[in-house]
């Protein structure tokens, strides 16, 4: 994108200038802009405020922001928030009016990066005998979010595991 800054009773430093630029460069994370784009900034006195004001012509719609505020680095942060702000309504809004065009082709896609599911490693354990809490106690020393072993008092497989909430779970096998 090329930016044209005027200044109307201001003299345009090298700082004001690269301020500018690298705040609108920052808007190309919102839509495509190429090098026919056009930003169009304007910098004047306006009473005791300095007032800025951005044009964007863009394929999709005009983008304008004018802000007025006493120091220069603020006016254009402000300025780049309203341009963010007409930016994301915009796209809320052509989203809105193809949702289903949208919908289908996100489908598409997700249909077409489906893999299947691919088993890349098999273990063999033989659960020692051991009471509860000597299960946890192992669990938390080798790192693991689940441990299996042999219930002392059932005699039968349980698996001990770590819950989302911090507490721990059993599941015991019949």
């Amino acid at each position: 994108m090329k930016v044209q800054i005027y200044g109307k009773n201001v003299t345009i430093t090298p700082g004001m200038q690269e301020k500018v630029e690298t705040k609108l460069k920052f808007l190309e994370k919102y839509f495509i802009i190429d090098d026919s784009v056009t930003a169009n900034v304007l910098v004047k006195i306006h009473k005791k405020d300095i007032k800025i004001e951005i044009t964007i012509p863009t394929k999709m719609a005009v983008l304008r922001a004018e802000v007025a505020h006493p120091d220069y680095y603020a006016a254009v942060d402000l300025a780049i928030d309203k341009l963010e702000d007409q930016i994301r309504r915009q796209k809320t809004r052509l989203e809105r009016k193809h949702k289903d065009k949208l919908a289908m082709a996100f489908i598409g896609e997700a249909l077409e990066d489906e893999e299947e599911d691919v088993l890349v490693k098999t273990k063999t354990i033989a659960p020692s005998v051991m009471d509860l809490e000597e299960a946890i106690m192992r669990m938390e020393m080798l790192g693991h979010s689940f441990f299996i072993y042999r219930d002392e008092e059932s005699e039968t497989v349980s698996v001990v595991y770590k819950r989302n909430d911090g507490g721990y779970g059993l599941i015991e096998t019949e």
